[in-house]
């Protein structure tokens, strides 16, 4: 299962592009409601927290391609502030702590290398207030902010770090 999840994660933004393009399709050819859509954005939030953004939205695929990824870019904390409009993205960050499937670190294994600290967007922007590993700091996973790109999920070298249902 751990190679399915990481193999997932590495195609994400395939997996955004996709989606995205049917659920735009699915608006302005078949016009499914927008009411929908935001119901089917708060049911993911229930489940999976703030998936929506980073895993199925038009808009935040388009926004990702434009101002890129990385968050040490001159774009890369602006990639958070196109959502500020967004009612689904208002909806399901609230769901974030309190969301079926979390990212869950195991610290028998966890070998604090840091890795997961580097990719992590929000850990990367506010690194005195977020880490993934450190006991002392808040778990960007229960952020407001947090996409679940769940990249640091990929880059964990031992498998510390896994994105399942109840912690």
């Amino acid at each position: 299962m751990p190679k399915l999840s990481k193999l997932l994660i590495s195609k994400r933004v395939i997996i955004l592009a996709v989606i995205g393009i049917l659920l735009f399709i699915g608006i302005s050819q078949f016009n499914i409601s927008l009411w929908y859509v935001l119901l089917f954005g708060i049911i993911t939030g229930v489940v999976f927290g703030k998936v929506f953004c980073r895993w199925m939205c038009p808009m935040g695929f388009i926004m990702e391609m434009i101002m890129g990824r990385n968050p040490d870019s001159k774009f890369g904390a602006m990639y958070q502030y196109h959502k500020m409009g967004c009612p689904i993205a208002w909806i399901s960050g609230y769901l974030n702590k309190w969301s079926l499937f979390k990212i869950k670190l195991n610290i028998d294994t966890c070998k604090n290398c840091g890795l997961c600290d580097k990719q992590c967007y929000i850990s990367s922007l506010e690194p005195t207030k977020y880490s993934l590993y450190k006991a002392d700091k808040t778990d960007p996973g229960k952020s407001y902010s947090c996409s679940k790109c769940l990249k640091c999920v990929e880059v964990c070298p031992n498998g510390s770090l896994a994105y399942k249902a109840f912690k």
